[in-house]
């Protein structure tokens, strides 16, 4: 057997190095020693210790300094090269564990399984597992509306909604809520389909809505490519779901602005749909994830093949730790099903279908975003280049004609755009979860007293106090602000055209050849040679040529002297190391341009030649609605005459809010928190109040006017005006924290129902 310092022996093959490895090793260990004491003589020398009087004289102190620094940051430099290699090789090592396991969700949390998809009539490889709250936790309270959470399957495993405490699911654990999440194995199920999986996960959630009779519907987070699954769920099953978060989700695969957002480019300049249709018969019939995480990674060169482990080598005392976490799940790469990627790529990256009601049910129907009768909330980040706010928020342009559609519709939509958060960063970043998602979370149990409408959510303060969080009410031009107005889409539209040519083309003349060269040994040869797996593999344990390097890295850790960090060599180094990134993103810059050049000198030319598709029927319907401003004065009037006190009392803080232009959280609290223990209040059902809800808000957007003058007639007695007016002054708070329209508002409606005045007159004027 060959010794091993720090690693377990390779397999086959070396036994006839096993006379030399030892003293390989022997002499490695003496040389490094040797190396240490002279570099520290050197170093002692250089601070003046040991120099002749000569050279102190004849070069002076800066030269003597740099000298010094020089030897200094020579030290610091090879412990650091040993220390970096050394966080390499166990990085590979963690990769080779994590896929002999089978590629375990990452979880930091422990949990257990509640449905394994595997037993269910239509098989898939996905889970729904319950999170136990760890020690330290106040347990989950049942009647609290549950979290269920779906992760991305683009390639990585499941598991980085909930992968450090502060996450999306130590957040609702904090909140005593139920959290449950939606997991995956490596491989997929023979046979299984995206329907199978949508499927799949309705049951989930109909056995979380079984556990929990007494909770309101559960939320469910779709985090990135979760959120288009957690889409389809809402769509298909919207008895089943509660609010909706889509985090960094695309949905509009289309949208973007010039410039930005190349990655909406790949699938034309690559012809369509067809390389992943021949990935997948490489692979025997399933596609490799590593391929999308090699994409992934391209799109940010300079952070992801530079940045990223020099950040390791710059901070490798304390930075090894962080990375070697990231780097157990980012190396998991999973599998899809040749019928799942075709799918998944023909629908939403290439056809965009989703949005534009182009996607059919198992049972013939047509699947359209406007059936989503739940809450929504978005959010994007302005730093993602995997996921921008176009693609995240362009669906709302796409399915309602503008902000007053959403109202009719019943419809609550929030977003939030982040200024430079990545795109991963919105996963795993503590200061994302502990700002962004605690306060969405904390939304979510206010927000079906949010009135339907368009918000922007504003969180501002710092986090070494309360946040102040708003709902500010913005219209459709604010959302083709940050995503462009949609010039482009004939352009895409030419792009399905050209891939479903394509795409029937391969499927009849080179699919078949592929499939009949291609077994089982030969796709998993393929996976194994992928270099997302090669690269780690090679730095590993199996890789003999690294038997030394734990020893090494153990020596530099023994003689640990760290350069400062105003050592003169450390300062080049950085300056350096950012001269390397910029120049990594100087050439995807260049290449994206080039790109989208191509793009639009090609597509661009064939799309007055594509004939154009004709609107669904459900967009059609919304489009010939008339707009608010068009009904009928008569019908406007009218209704503003029906109704008693739970009429008026709605109205009225629907004006106000109107009036201030959003809803801050305090006073959704507290408009809750009245509504639910004041009559005739507390008494309805969910859907009752929100039917209340929305009749007013149509009768305040249709005419305001009448909707303020006419509250004297639903308020016939002075108990009544005056308990309401009590009730709205309590939402609204105190004088001090009232802005001044709200004011104003609430002063007009003192003088109509305390003082009293002529209605008909009112009316009339």
């Amino acid at each position: 057997m060959i010794p091993r310092l720090g690693g377990r022996a390779p397999a086959g093959g070396l036994d006839g190095l096993a006379p030399i490895v030892p003293e390989l090793l022997r002499q490695q260990h003496l040389f490094w020693t040797a190396a240490m004491a002279r570099a520290e003589a050197l170093r002692q020398g250089a601070h003046g210790c040991a120099l002749p009087a000569l050279w102190t004289a004849a070069m002076g102190t800066p030269l003597q300094a740099a000298a010094s620094d020089a030897v200094d940051y020579a030290v610091d430099a090879v412990q650091r090269n040993a220390l970096f290699w050394d966080a390499m090789r166990q990085a590979g090592n963690g990769f080779i564990e994590h896929e002999k396991r089978g590629c375990p969700p990452v979880l930091v949390f422990d949990y257990e399984t509640i449905v394994d998809g595997a037993t269910l009539e239509r098989p898939v490889n996905y889970a729904l597992v319950r999170i136990i709250a760890p020690e330290g936790y106040q347990p989950a309270d049942p009647a609290l509306r549950p979290f269920v959470v779906i992760d991305p399957r683009a390639g990585h495993g499941a598991g980085i909604g909930g992968f450090k405490d502060d996450s999306e699911v130590g957040v609702a654990l904090r909140g005593r809520h139920p959290v449950y999440f939606v997991v995956f194995s490596r491989d997929p199920m023979p046979g299984q389909t995206i329907p199978d999986v949508t499927q799949a996960e309705r049951h989930f959630l109909s056995i979380v809505a079984a556990r929990h009779p007494d909770a309101p519907k559960p939320v469910v987070i779709g985090n990135c490519q979760g959120g288009w699954a957690a889409v389809l769920l809402a769509a298909t099953a919207p008895a089943l779901v509660g609010p909706l978060v889509l985090s960094g989700a695309p949905l509009s695969y289309w949208a973007g602005r010039p410039g930005r957002g190349a990655m909406r480019y790949t699938g034309g300049l690559a012809g369509g749909s067809w390389p992943t249709a021949l990935l997948a018969d490489l692979g025997g019939g399933r596609f490799d994830g590593a391929h999308l995480g090699l994409n992934f990674e391209s799109l940010s060169p300079g952070n992801t093949w530079f940045r990223k482990y020099y950040d390791v080598y710059d901070d490798i005392d304390a930075g090894s730790d962080r990375f070697l976490t990231f780097e157990r799940w980012w190396s998991g790469l999973f599998l899809m099903n040749r019928e799942e990627i075709r799918w998944i790529v023909e629908n939403l990256f290439v056809g965009n279908r989703l949005v534009r009601d182009g996607i059919k049910t198992a049972d013939g129907q047509t699947l359209s975003l406007r059936n989503i009768r739940t809450p929504v909330v978005v959010f994007a980040s302005e730093g993602d280049n995997i996921t921008p706010p176009a693609q995240a928020l362009r669906w709302i342009a796409d399915v309602y004609r503008d902000e007053h559609d959403i109202k009719s519709a019943g419809q609550t939509i929030v977003y939030r755009v982040h200024e430079s958060v990545g795109h991963l960063g919105i996963f795993v970043s503590g200061a994302i979860a502990r700002k962004e998602h605690t306060e969405i979370a904390s939304l979510l149990d206010l927000i079906e007293a949010v009135a339907p409408g368009l918000y922007e959510l504003s969180i501002t303060g710092t986090e070494a106090g309360a946040y102040d969080v708003a709902l500010v009410e913005r219209t459709m031009d604010d959302v083709r602000h940050l995503c462009g107005d949609g010039v482009e889409d004939p352009a895409f539209a030419a792009v399905a055209h050209v891939s479903e040519a394509n795409a029937m083309a391969y499927d009849m003349f080179v699919s078949p050849l592929v499939r009949g060269m291609i077994d089982d040994s030969l796709a998993e040869a393929g996976r194994k040679l992928h270099p997302m797996r090669l690269r780690r593999r090679l730095v590993s344990d199996d890789n003999p040529l690294l038997l030394g390097v734990p020893a090494i890295a153990e020596l530099a850790r023994a003689h640990r002297r760290p350069a400062p960090p105003h050592n003169l060599f450390r300062r080049i180094e950085a300056e350096c190391a950012g001269y390397t990134e910029r120049l990594f993103g100087f050439g995807r810059t260049m290449y994206d341009a080039v790109s989208e050049a191509v793009f639009f000198g090609i597509y661009g030319w064939l799309a007055p030649f594509v004939p154009k598709s004709e609107p669904t029927a459900t967009m059609a319907n919304a489009a010939a609605q008339p707009p608010p401003e068009e009904v009928m004065p008569i019908e406007k009037t009218a209704l503003c005459y029906q109704g008693g006190y739970a009429e008026a009392t709605a109205r009225m803080l629907l004006l106000v809010a109107r009036a201030e232009g959003g809803v801050r959280r305090d006073e959704l609290q507290r408009e809750k928190a009245l509504l639910a223990t004041q009559e005739p209040f507390a008494s309805m059902s969910e859907a009752a109040l929100q039917e209340l809800i929305r009749t007013q808000l149509t009768i305040v957007e249709t005419a305001p006017e009448e909707s303020i003058v006419t509250l004297p007639k639903l308020l016939n007695t002075m108990p009544q005006r005056r308990r309401a007016l009590a009730l709205v002054r309590q939402v609204t708070g105190t004088d001090e924290t009232v802005a001044e329209p709200t004011q104003a508002m609430l002063e007009r409606f003192c003088e109509l129902l305390e003082e009293g005045s002529d209605l008909d007159a009112a009316v009339a004027a």
